[in-house]
């Protein structure tokens, strides 16, 4: 009882601090177009890709910029779709890098690190190859640096400059196709991940961690953390990136856009296995975030709390005010923070992916072995290594 009535209010406070992000909407862009670098880590054909691909060459951005993407090698099957973007945009300066050495696990990470030299410009942005954008993207992710010279109300007075935004990083909504799994994650990515970050941005006055739908960096700021090699090996790549241009003192800055990635059709084993990652990603970088987690299975506690007490009457009460503050809080965030219409059609499978949810979060304690990319690997303190091989 006492776990539902405080994962009731959690629902509150996120949506608590869904108002606070759409008051960030209203605030004007300022009139900043520096030029940009975008840098996309390719392997294999995506669902979508070529429509993300598209969107990012639909930009409405007074600024330059460039698109460069890298893969192993010419037969890698992104190769050809590049080629055929290239035909499409002829105007747009696109590029098509091979990048074939395997620097460590993360093998996005080592395409990114053999990108970023042929990067022309002072900023570079990273993304998903599936991430699908608004024409208003470029424009609103590279407007936040501008803010780099101003200060607040309180520094004002103290006669203090905040520092430098040194990254920005975005919001994000679950493109699902056709199967059960997939319409889950979608649904939990739109009405309980997010809302997370909303909430963890509001308790600790901002962000200090990077999100790998969009990751737009200073190129002087990933210089002082030493660039990407560093993170060759760490599975959450975006999170440690975000973590160490935060300690190199620069500002994390929260995009007001929001943009949309395609979830695969998975079946159960790979929705189960995607979770799972998820969940010992977060608690291996996190680990009292990760276990106070507890209190956001609010609907999963108050079925529980049911069945406990002996379907008693106030056991019913908790679960139908939790049911409806639950409800709430995904129709603010997921519809109207990110825009994600679909969670309407799949609010009837809340509490299957609450429960979902809770099992696969109590599974994250019970191990660090996770799937990715088809292989087992081993976590532990960001890193992996593959399943079987001895410890470095």
């Amino acid at each position: 009882m006492a776990l539902t009535v405080a994962g009731m209010g959690y629902f509150v406070a996120a949506m608590l601090a869904a108002r606070a992000f759409l008051n960030l909407r209203r605030a004007p862009l300022a009139a900043f177009a520096p030029g940009v670098s975008v840098l996309k880590s390719l392997k294999g054909l995506d669902p979508g890709m070529m429509d993300a691909f598209r969107s990012h060459c639909r930009q409405d951005y007074a600024g330059e910029y460039e698109l460069l993407f890298g893969v192993s090698g010419p037969d890698d099957p992104a190769a050809a779709a590049v080629t055929e973007l290239k035909r499409e945009f002829p105007g747009r300066h696109i590029r098509l890098i091979e990048c074939p050495a395997r620097l460590g696990s993360n093998g996005k990470v080592s395409t990114l690190v053999q990108l970023v030299p042929y990067a022309r410009h002072d900023f570079l942005l990273i993304n998903d190859s599936d991430i699908t954008v608004a024409p208003g993207y470029l424009a609103r992710v590279m407007a936040l640096f501008a803010q780099s010279a101003e200060t607040s109300g309180k520094a004002q007075a103290d006669h203090a400059v905040q520092p430098p935004v040194g990254l920005v990083t975005a919001l994000y909504r679950g493109r699902a196709h056709g199967t059960l799994p997939s319409r889950l994650e979608a649904l939990g990515i739109a009405t309980d991940f997010q809302a997370g970050v909303l909430l963890s941005r509001m308790i600790e006055g901002g962000m200090r961690y990077g999100l790998g739908s969009t990751l737009a960096l200073r190129r002087k700021a990933l210089n002082a953390i030493g660039g990407l090699e560093p993170l060759k090996d760490h599975l959450a790549d975006d999170y440690e990136l975000g973590v160490r241009v935060a300690e190199a003192g620069y500002r994390i800055a929260l995009s007001s856009t929001v943009v949309e990635t395609a979830i695969p059709a998975y079946g159960w084993a790979g929705f189960l296995d995607h979770q799972l990652r998820w969940a010992r990603t977060v608690r291996d970088a996190r680990p009292w975030g990760y276990a106070g987690l507890i209190f956001t299975h609010g609907l999963a506690w108050a079925l529980l709390n049911v069945l406990a007490s002996g379907v008693s009457p106030v056991s019913l009460w908790l679960l139908g005010l939790s049911f409806f503050l639950r409800l709430a809080m995904a129709m603010v965030v997921g519809a109207q923070v990110l825009g994600d219409h679909k969670v309407l059609d799949s609010l009837w499978l809340l509490p299957l992916r609450d429960l979902v949810a809770m099992g696969t979060w109590v599974a994250g304690f019970a191990g660090n072995s996770i799937v990715w990319r088809g292989e087992r690997f081993v976590l532990k303190d960001g890193k992996l290594r593959k399943a079987g091989e001895p410890a470095a």
